[in-house]
């Protein structure tokens, strides 16, 4: 597990499109006096062990408004 409080930004220029994983789950974690916003991603239907969790990012407060800003600005 990763907890992500700095974003830096590159552009991309030569980006090809990805497959859909399976699933994913947002989670809303307190820890007492920290709060994360964490992102689950799960692997696709013909995974060998289907349905075991693959990646978890947490995003704390900065990281996450930062992320939301990026993302307003980019669509």
């Amino acid at each position: 597990m990763a907890t992500i409080g700095t974003l830096t930004v590159r552009v991309n220029e030569n980006a090809q499109p990805h497959g859909e994983v399976g699933k994913a789950v947002v989670r809303l974690v307190d820890c007492g006096a920290e709060r994360f916003l964490q992102i689950d991603t799960y692997g696709r239907s013909t995974r060998d062990i289907h349905g075991k969790l693959s990646q978890t990012i947490r995003l704390d407060k900065a990281a996450f408004e930062r992320l939301v800003d990026l993302g307003k600005r980019h669509f």
